[in-house]
């Protein structure tokens, strides 16, 4: 880190950490009105994307931890 500006993989996992919580909030919206809002196949639907987001959310916030866990440092050691 130069400075006070944060290094690129510190940046890099906050970006991710953020979009996972994003898409979570949107998934578990769209998976509430999906469940109590909704009728037919539209509530299905609702409900299915609702999973995948939440799916994809999990998926990005593990990358952003392991990135964190496994990453070797800069300085060689």
């Amino acid at each position: 880190m130069t400075g006070n500006r944060p290094s690129r993989h510190v940046v890099r996992r906050r970006r991710r950490r953020l979009w996972s919580g994003v898409l979570a909030l949107v998934g578990l919206v769209l998976l509430v009105i999906g469940l109590t809002v909704a009728d037919g196949v539209a509530a299905w639907i609702e409900i299915v994307v609702a999973a995948v987001l939440l799916v994809v959310a999990y998926v990005v916030q593990a990358i952003a931890r392991r990135e964190t866990l496994y990453r070797r440092d800069d300085d060689g050691r």
